[in-house]
């Protein structure tokens, strides 16, 4: 992957940074978000909608907090980009804040929260989308699926880790539902007058997940992604695959970070943070599933598919294999 960006001409940075999310997010089980997605983004490129060569300005409006004008760059490269920031500002402040404008989509919020966790800070990461959340007791969307990832460290294994949109379901999962011919669960999606359905191909919004309160939390997310930075609101920006690919986006970021030590003692932190997930998993479930914490299904998936693969459906594979053959050294049976 790394070779093909850098045969279209994308910047070192910009690759490294796409590649290394996509992977990340396979390997974590996040297929939705992971290297299926890499066919798209060198169309993206292709078509200019991707800046190959981006020159990130600050705006740096107070001393913990900074407004970044991504040149339309991959939102990964330029949401790394902030969080170093926003981390380097919360080492030297207490806390740091980066709103993010004109970029693009940036795969997993978890990418750049996790590295704030490695630091001893708390990591948030937020960014808006194209309006798909069907807005509560409306007809159509309003807000995008506007995730909202938020990190901890933890004494003895990686971070604690919430990254969860604010809708019930992704659109891609949707998008996998109508490879498939799938029917959906009920009441994941609507039509364009706002009906429930189960065939995905109906589909024109997703619920909010906890109905009025995740569109609620849609609107926060969109709050601090695109009015702080002064970009597009989630009715504004260009759906991800149907509109031109020539068309830049302007998708909006939110990135922040909160140095423990300023709170209290890092290592004490993480071992009640560790207590506190060991007792979750300790208590007694109801059914078949265990009890887990937010992130230990991507941890059990990143050991599992570091030992075994990533799988990759077939439709998708030939997509990789119409952009490069050698991509057939990569398969394993």
């Amino acid at each position: 992957m790394l070779e093909i960006f850098a045969a279209k001409g994308l910047s070192e940075a910009s690759a490294q940074h796409c590649v290394a999310s996509i992977v990340q997010t396979s390997l974590r089980g996040v297929d939705s978000h992971g290297i299926k997605l890499f066919p798209h983004y060198c169309r993206a490129v292709d078509a200019g909608r991707i800046n190959k060569a981006p020159q990130f300005a600050f705006d740096q409006r107070s001393k913990t907090a900074a407004v970044l004008d991504a040149d339309h760059a991959f939102g990964h490269h330029a949401g790394t980009v902030a969080m170093a920031h926003a981390i380097a500002t919360a080492k030297e402040f207490g806390m740091g804040a980066v709103a993010v404008k004109n970029s693009s989509h940036f795969g997993a919020a978890a990418y750049f929260a996790l590295p704030a966790a490695a630091q001893d800070c708390i990591g948030w990461s937020f960014t808006n989308a194209d309006a798909l959340v069907k807005a509560h007791s409306g007809k159509v969307a309003y807000f995008g699926t506007n995730p909202i990832c938020f990190t901890a460290p933890m004494a003895k294994e990686e971070p604690y880790c919430l990254d969860m949109a604010t809708s019930t379901v992704s659109w891609n999962k949707i998008k996998n539902y109508r490879v498939d011919n799938a029917e959906l669960e009920p009441e994941w999606a609507f039509d364009g007058a706002g009906q429930a359905v189960t065939d995905p191909h109906l589909a024109a919004s997703l619920r909010p997940v906890g109905d009025y309160k995740g569109f609620g939390l849609g609107m926060m997310v969109d709050i601090l992604c695109g009015l702080l930075s002064g970009g597009l609101t989630s009715p504004e920006i260009e759906p991800m695959f149907t509109s031109p690919l020539e068309n830049q986006r302007r998708v909006t970021h939110f990135f922040m970070a909160f140095d423990i030590n300023g709170f209290t003692d890092p290592v004490l932190f993480k071992q009640r943070m560790q207590h506190m997930a060991d007792e979750i998993r300790a208590m007694e479930a109801v059914g078949e599933v265990p009890m887990m914490v937010a992130g230990d299904p991507e941890k059990a998936s990143e050991i599992r598919r570091l030992a075994t693969g990533i799988p990759v459906p077939v439709p998708v594979w030939e997509e990789f294999l119409a952009l490069d053959a050698r991509f057939n050294a990569c398969v394993q049976s």
